[in-house]
Parts: C-alpha cells; sequence; structure tokens
C-alpha cells in the first residue's frame, strides 16, 4: 500500500489544479502535435513525430505520478493538532544554538516544501529530527554542512 502524505488545504488545490491542467490543456496538445506530425508521412524517420510521442510519455507518467498522489493525500484537520510535539503542518520556531540565530519553520510534505515561505519537509533532514520533540528539547542535526544542534523554542500550529 502507497504511503499516506499530508497536505494544507491550500496544497491539496494547488496538486488538484496541476492535474486538472495536465489533463484539460497539455494531454489535447501534445495529442494534437501527434496528429500534425503523423500527417507529415513517414513515421520511422520522423523525428517530430518521436519527440510528441516521447512528450506524452513524459505527460503520462506525471498525470499517472500525481493521480497517485491524490489517491494517498489526506488534508489535516489544524484544530485536532496536538502542539506538545513537532508534527506535520507544526510550526517550529528553534533557536541554532551555535549561530546563536532563531528561526520559524513551517513542516509540511515534501511537494509543498518552500525554503523561501520557511515551510521545510518532514523528510529533510531539520524536518525529520525535530518530528516528535517537544518545546524545550535540544536537537542534533546531521546537515551536509554538518552537526548542528537545535533548541525548541515555541510549536504551534
Amino acid at each position: 500500500m502507497a504511503e499516506i502524505t499530508y497536505y494544507t488545504e491550500e496544497g491539496l488545490a494547488k496538486l488538484k489544479a496541476e492535474l486538472d491542467h495536465l489533463i484539460k490543456v497539455e494531454r489535447p496538445r501534445i495529442s494534437k502535435e501527434i496528429g500534425i506530425a503523423r500527417d507529415k508521412g513517414d513515421l520511422k524517420e520522423n523525428a517530430e513525430y518521436d519527440s510528441a510521442k516521447e512528450a506524452q510519455g513524459l505527460l503520462e507518467a506525471k498525470i499517472a505520478q500525481l493521480q497517485s498522489a491524490l489517491g494517498t493525500a489526506r488534508v489535516l484537520d489544524r484544530s485536532q493538532m496536538d502542539t506538545s510535539k513537532v508534527t506535520i503542518l507544526s510550526k517550529v520556531k528553534i533557536r541554532n544554538l551555535k549561530m546563536r540565530k532563531e528561526y520559524t519553520y513551517e513542516l509540511v510534505s515534501e511537494s509543498e516544501a518552500d525554503i523561501k515561505k520557511m515551510k521545510i519537509s518532514v523528510k529533510s533532514p531539520i524536518g525529520s529530527a525535530l518530528l516528535g520533540h517537544g518545546e524545550g528539547d535540544r536537537v542534533d542535526v546531521k546537515t551536509p554542512g554538518g552537526l548542528m544542534t537545535l533548541e525548541i523554542m515555541e510549536i504551534s500550529i
């Protein structure tokens, strides 16, 4: 069975919109391109046709991937979340003890991660290290830049 993935309402809506666009806009466009290329003659030596068929294959794979993701997608009810421990969709204020800087991140699914918006994946080194810990806990995180120690200052939703 596929792994359940949790989303925010916005993240799930974005996923559905992308799938809808691929099915209603991109699939007909590529189908039309294949038809035009087919009309140009010999398919054995038709690079346009080969390119369009390859694009179709990639598109269908992407559609299947998104449909699979939607099949295992769940939206978390923020009102039912426990803020005593870090979970997906928690907003976590942390302090890097070495650098003495504070950051606030929201832990989200991989597809919703956006560091510019301070949204990190629960599967990232920092996100996975924080999961299950509570306020006041110190967490050692193995990152590509080396080991860093974070203190959890606050957990909210």
